[in-house]
């Protein structure tokens, strides 16, 4: 499989429009202030390629950093602002859309090591009547089954109605707050996309009631628990949990959208500012490239779980084909590449930035991406140029099935 595919099935970047062609001709650069390579023909050239393939297809920049046993490697393509041309920076921070759920993952982990909730827990348990109506029932669906997506439970952002508030009526509700109690209204007004644990479909729903079970259980927001267990014992100086805040953190880029209309030929608008609680602990936080690269190395190494909960973390279920060839886990997914490398990996999309953390299954080499466009774009190439060394074809970006123009789909 490729994880271009995954990247239509999980990311669902945002839809159509070019970008002016006024960045297309911007190479890609590497930072040194790890003390990296940064010739042209060093062992990151495929991924360099990648990067500039993003820009050819129409996306305005595109942020790399990845980390091995030997090195920290760093570039950037395009621009972080059409207006100014600014570079994008590698401090720069961005919205990670549903890369959020590794960390909302991790904290119900931790509190199943400590004693203090099992994922065999009904919702009801902890939840008690929140999740009904029109066939949900919370008493016949676990916490690992909200995780691993086969509670069943409709997915709140496909809704047609909050469609139209995040797509074409974004501007007028951009900033507007939306509680977790809310959301879950929205997917219970709907029939569920099958019986618990026989099937499996993408839900934010599932982790939306993730957050709200953390909160019930530890008496705290599971914004204050992410910063507790995760942020502050790794130092993730740059990931922040904004709540309703619409601000972003300097320094940071543009982000670019294109969900307020279809029409190719609409100019991409400046959606840097929003109130990201309509995705709570589905897809609230703002990080960094390099935040993600720690995060990652640590989680999947091993160092923020216990044995007993990392084996939970990356036990897998079958996605049914919607994601071929990939498995989903507890907020991750193992994807195999062409060269035979098997990667544990998130994407995320929200209006404007779209995000891919990944990491081989050691822990040992991770990387992180960020496109601060959502209606093109390749993470699947990014990913086999950094894995495998394999450098696209000088024009698949712009190519591909992922850049025909798409329903809105955020937080995926």
């Amino acid at each position: 499989m490729t994880m271009r595919t995954i990247h239509r099935a999980v990311t669902g970047a945002l839809a159509t429009a070019a970008v002016t062609a006024a960045v297309l001709t911007v190479p890609a650069a590497a930072g040194t202030a790890d003390g990296t390579a940064t010739g042209r023909h060093d062992r990151h050239s495929a991924t360099r390629s990648a990067m500039e393939a993003q820009i050819r297809a129409g996306i305005p920049g595109v942020l790399g950093r990845t980390r091995d046993a030997s090195s920290t490697w760093q570039g950037s393509a395009g621009v972080a602002d059409l207006d100014t041309g600014r570079p994008r920076l590698p401090q720069d921070h961005f919205r990670i859309g549903s890369v959020s759920k590794v960390f909302t993952s991790v904290v119900l982990l931790q509190l199943e090591a400590e004693g203090r909730l099992s994922l065999d827990d009904s919702v009801d348990r902890w939840l008690p009547g929140v999740v009904r109506g029109n066939g949900h029932d919370g008493r016949k669906i676990t916490v690992r089954q909200l995780l691993n997506h086969t509670s069943g439970i409709y997915n709140y952002t496909a809704d047609p109605e909050f469609q139209k508030l995040i797509g074409p009526g974004f501007r007028e509700h951009r900033f507007e707050t939306h509680t977790p109690a809310e959301l879950v209204k929205i997917a219970t007004a709907h029939a569920p996309d099958f019986r618990p644990g026989e099937g499996w479909n993408y839900s934010n729903t599932n982790y939306i009631l993730a957050g709200m079970i953390t909160e019930k259980v530890t008496g705290h927001s599971y914004a204050t628990e992410i910063e507790r267990r995760v942020i502050r014992p790794l130092g993730l100086r740059g990931t922040t949990l904004p709540g309703t805040s619409p601000k972003m953190p300097d320094p940071h880029g543009t982000a670019y959208t294109s969900a307020l209309s279809q029409d190719p030929g609409t100019k991409p608008f400046d959606a840097t500012e929003l109130n990201p609680s309509w995705g709570g602990a589905a897809g609230e936080i703002i990080s960094t490239a390099g935040d993600l690269n720690r995060f990652y190395a640590a989680l999947i190494g091993g160092k923020l779980l216990p044995e007993a909960q990392q084996r939970e973390l990356q036990t897998t279920v079958s996605t049914g084909g919607k994601m071929p060839g990939a498995r989903y886990g507890l907020g991750v997914a193992e994807i195999p590449l062409s060269c035979g490398v098997r990667v544990w990996s998130h994407t995320g999309g929200i209006h404007g930035s779209v995000t891919l953390a990944a990491s081989t299954a050691d822990g040992k080499h991770t990387a992180a991406f960020n496109l601060n466009g959502d209606w093109a774009g390749d993470l699947g190439a990014l990913t086999e140029a950094e894995f495998c060394g394999k450098a696209p074809a000088s024009d698949s970006a712009a190519r591909t099935p992922d850049r025909a123009p798409q329903k809105v789909m955020t937080l995926r």
